[in-house]
């Protein structure tokens, strides 16, 4: 992994543990967002910086058994939690850097990401490292389960116009990585950016 993640994955380990207690009310506002991504049986998803697995139930209910589900993050640590959790029976876990994904080009139907931009190093060819894996016409959700304003206010910050998760910020990142933004919703109770991947 590279040494630019550190700070990552510290921050994750030391929260692993106790990461689903701290968000109970989350689930039916993950289910939404992987709705969202109009996953059909058969279908192949990814959900990239998956935790501990939170997204898994509801990306498998979509796909079906005949479908395929992989979880990856780069923290052990929420990967075993994930594990302990028994989301490992929803998907596959990998442990596994966005930035370098252990998959062939074109091979997923979508992708979920939860909260995964803002912790990205490098989110230009991070996100078209994600646009590499999935089919063209194939969609990325960026999903958190509250929105910039909420977020901003629970860390006890405010909103700059330099947030990369701004839908003016976000759009024009999306299609320089091989994606066009489709919808996007940013409100208290979510912040949901719905992108397909271009050709």
């Amino acid at each position: 992994m590279a040494d630019d993640h550190t700070h990552v994955q510290d921050f994750f380990t030391a929260r692993a543990a106790d990461w689903d207690t701290r968000f109970p009310d989350d689930g039916p506002a993950y289910e939404a967002a992987a709705d969202s991504l109009s996953l059909r049986p058969g279908d192949t998803v990814l959900d990239a910086g998956c935790g501990t697995g939170r997204a898994l139930p509801a990306l498998r209910a979509a796909v079906g058994p005949q479908g395929a589900v992989l979880g990856l993050d780069l923290t052990p640590a929420m990967l075993e939690a994930a594990v302990r959790a028994g989301r490992d029976r929803e998907g596959t876990l990998l442990l596994a850097d966005v930035a370098r994904l252990p998959l062939r080009s074109r091979v997923l139907d979508a992708v979920f990401a939860a909260g995964l931009i803002s912790h990205l190093s490098h989110p230009g060819p991070d996100l078209a490292e994600l646009a590499r894996v999935v089919r063209p016409g194939g969609r990325l959700v960026l999903f958190h389960p509250i929105g910039r304003a909420a977020l901003a206010a629970r860390h006890g910050r405010r909103i700059t116009d330099d947030d990369l998760r701004a839908e003016d910020n976000l759009r024009p990142l999306l299609a320089r990585s091989g994606w066009r933004l489709d919808a996007y919703t940013d409100e208290d109770d979510r912040l949901l950016a719905l992108a397909v991947r271009t050709s």
